[in-house]
């Protein structure tokens, strides 16, 4: 009797224990190791947080949804602006705005539409493993809607790059279900430079706004270097460790805890409903990376793009209001030497997924476009095959002869039918026979 009375002491004070870290759990603490952000490093933030925000737009000369602090962008400067029915439910609608002030391309995707059933297609077409791509797992419904968009506005990106003197930026901006699309589509982009007029790695940007998880570990890690998440606070999404397709489960279960635990949080981090004065921090995290859901109010409206918006201008006014107070005296960090850290990390953080043995983690990021000339089999929507190897060279050649590029092909080149069954890169076929692989979760 004693004894059970013990172990039922101890069960209770585990959980307690458990309860009690799980409650006072808050955002900051993933971040609480990292470096402190620049004011040059975040300055394009607000401005994409704004563009995104424009998409929304049906008129921008008569805006019906204007952000706190203006959208301060010139509506003579939208190139193309595409809506649900002119996509036809294949992509979030999206906008191309040319900024002369910033020399920079910007193509700009919506979010999630609660009311539109094309964007939970999209989010629902995927399972664990279904698509590989670039030696790492993505999502196969915004892989789809990637190469669509491409398909679509390749052409006209390319264009307008050749057009500015091949001296703008390319940025690609999305704010949660169109951050996975802007995130695949940069993937793609930076491994066929050549298809946009062989613009530079470095001249190509993506910044994901709320973003999901939408590829495995080694891509994000691969190509830290050009997209850039923004993660406000304790919003749910980007921490949430299940695939796209149980985001809707996890949803349930974040709302289910948040009842459950509501009366309790609000005694323990009832300052957490207000708003401090933001900080931004930086960096590539590896491992320990986001992987707790935070019990907040906050929890979904640190998800909506007016609040990243509105936050974001709020911390750059201050970063720049704390950096001319101190002009007098040298920065702690030169621009050139910060420039040098970033790219330390960047190398730090690949070797550091290779130490974790994470599957087809690299030490270095490629140097080139991974494009094979040789003509592979076509792969329809990644599954079966759809034509011969002759056709696919015919065609092949055709598109390189001056036409229009047939990004379904570009990527399609890619894939190999491994042993396994999977959809392997060309290129790591064969490094695949001499070792053992573990898939990624």
């Amino acid at each position: 009797m004693f004894f059970c009375c013990g172990v039922e002491s101890v069960v209770i004070l585990g959980f307690g224990r458990w309860a009690w870290k799980r409650c006072t759990y808050i955002g900051a603490n993933d971040s609480a190791n990292w470096t402190f952000a620049t004011p040059e490093e975040f300055e394009p933030i607000p401005r994409m947080c704004r563009l995104v925000l424009a998409v929304y737009e049906s008129d921008l000369h008569n805006p019906q949804f204007i952000p706190q602090h203006g959208y301060r962008l010139n509506p003579d400067r939208v190139i193309k602006r595409v809506n649900y029915e002119q996509t036809q439910g294949r992509a979030p609608p999206y906008i191309i705005y040319i900024d002369h002030d910033h020399k920079d391309i910007v193509l700009a995707i919506r979010g999630l539409n609660l009311y539109k059933e094309s964007d939970y297609k999209t989010l629902l077409d995927n399972r664990l493993g279904m698509q590989m791509f670039d030696g790492g797992f993505v999502h196969h419904g915004l892989l789809k809607s990637a190469v669509w968009l491409l398909n679509e506005e390749g052409e006209t990106l390319k264009r307008l790059w050749e057009e500015n003197g091949k001296v703008y930026d390319m940025v690609f901006a999305g704010h949660s279900l169109g951050s996975g699309v802007a995130a695949l589509l940069t993937v793609i982009v930076v491994n066929h430079r050549d298809k946009l007029g062989g613009i530079p790695r470095e001249k190509i940007r993506c910044y994901v706004m709320a973003p999901a998880r939408c590829m495995s570990l080694n891509l994000a890690v691969k190509y830290a270097d050009v997209i850039h998440s923004i993660i406000l606070q304790d919003d749910f999404l980007p921490r949430t460790a299940t695939p796209l397709e149980d985001i809707f489960k996890s949803i349930f279960w974040l709302l289910a805890l948040l009842v459950v635990f509501g009366l309790l949080e609000r005694y323990l981090h009832s300052r957490r409903c207000g708003r401090f004065p933001p900080e931004v921090r930086t960096a590539i995290p590896v491992d320990g990376r986001f992987e707790h859901i935070v019990l907040s109010c906050n929890a979904t409206s640190d998800h909506g793009i007016i609040w990243i918006e509105r936050e974001s201008q709020k911390a750059l006014e201050k970063m720049k209001e704390i950096s001319s107070e101190t002009i007098t005296t040298p920065p702690d960090v030169q621009k050139f030497e910060r420039m040098q850290t970033i790219e330390q990390e960047h190398r730090d953080a690949l070797e550091r997924a290779v130490s974790l043995n994470i599957p087809h983690a690299v030490a270095t990021p490629d140097a080139e476009p991974c494009m094979d000339n040789d003509a592979e089999p076509c792969m329809d929507n990644g599954t079966v095959p759809c034509q011969s190897e002759g056709e696919q060279a015919s065609k092949t050649k055709s598109t390189s002869s001056g036409g229009k590029t047939n990004w379904d092909e570009v990527v399609k080149k890619l894939f190999k039918k491994g042993e396994s069954g999977h959809l392997v890169l060309n290129k790591d076929e064969t490094a695949l026979k001499n070792i053992s692989v573990v898939q990624p979760s």
